[in-house]
């Protein structure tokens, strides 16, 4: 069984990224009072289901796969892995996600890890990426459900925090993938995925980058404002968001858009780890 091709189908980093946070949500909403049992099962449960989505969306996305430099290597397309195998895969183990988040948390979580699996897989994977030039909008629906997930596990609730919660994650990955659609639009050209940068123009793609990283901002700050964060997270996010915002201003006077977006984009990752790490230690934090 070539187990590093079916581990591949998952998108280790996509996976991983998304678990990040669902333990922070669900660390800032335990604030301090965890249960080991319960966090285990659900960071658990919600690693499936979203390595799940990331399998069915690896089967779907076989003829994009192979015109995209950076995709043709996958295992399906390569062939390490059938596309049956790999809806049996994804089947599997998604079904084991599910139950562990329904022994484990409550059916509200259930169903926010739901919806994120059916707009990733359908409504944008299937649909939405492949007709709009929206269909980045669509698919941060399911990015943000992650922590959405974390944090309802606890407190079965959507609450202020909650909302938070998901529009910040929403709100990031829009600057997050519209960089990488400047730097990678001749492959999206080329496999024909209406993205920004590519129907609309670099400049107009730059523009959205800024407004979207001020939402963000306001989104993010707003988690102080609310008490649901301290003074030490407000300082770290204010300097941080303002270094970004600041960087997406140079975009408007660069000479390489290529280099400049790539800078973007790696600064955002740095964004959301240390948004990550500091909700989630925000219990000890003054």
């Amino acid at each position: 069984m070539p187990v590093k091709a079916y581990y591949s189908l998952i998108k280790p980093g996509v996976t991983y990224g998304n678990l990040l946070t669902v333990v922070a949500g669900f660390l800032l909403a335990s604030r301090g009072d965890i249960n080991p049992v319960q966090f285990l099962a659900v960071t658990l449960g919600m690693g499936l289901v979203i390595g799940s989505a990331c399998a069915f969306n690896n089967y779907f996305d076989q003829d994009i796969d192979r015109i995209m430099s950076r995709t043709k290597k996958r295992a399906i397309v390569a062939g390490s892995v059938s596309g049956k195998n790999a809806l049996i895969f994804a089947t599997v183990i998604g079904f084991i996600g599910f139950a562990l988040l329904s022994i484990f948390a409550n059916l509200l979580t259930v169903v926010v890890a739901l919806i994120g699996f059916i707009d990733y897989i359908v409504f944008y994977g299937i649909l939405s990426k492949r007709l709009s030039i929206h269909g980045t909008l669509v698919g941060s629906i399911s990015g943000a459900m992650p922590i959405l997930a974390g944090y309802v596990a606890v407190t079965n609730a959507i609450d202020a925090g909650a909302i938070l919660l998901f529009l910040v994650l929403f709100f990031w990955q829009m600057p997050e993938f519209y960089s990488i659609s400047i730097y990678r639009r001749k492959e999206y050209a080329a496999a024909k995925i209406p993205v920004m940068s590519v129907v609309k123009g670099v400049q107009s793609t730059k523009v959205q980058i800024l407004l979207y990283m001020l939402a963000f901002t306001i989104s993010a700050l707003a988690l102080g404002l609310f008490g649901y964060t301290g003074y030490i997270y407000m300082l770290v996010m204010t300097l941080l968001c303002v270094w970004w915002v600041w960087l997406s201003l140079q975009g408007f006077t660069t000479k390489d858009d290529n280099k400049w977006a790539k800078s973007v984009f790696k600064f955002s990752l740095i964004v959301l780890v240390a948004f990550s790490a500091l909700i989630s230690i925000e219990a000890w934090l003054p």
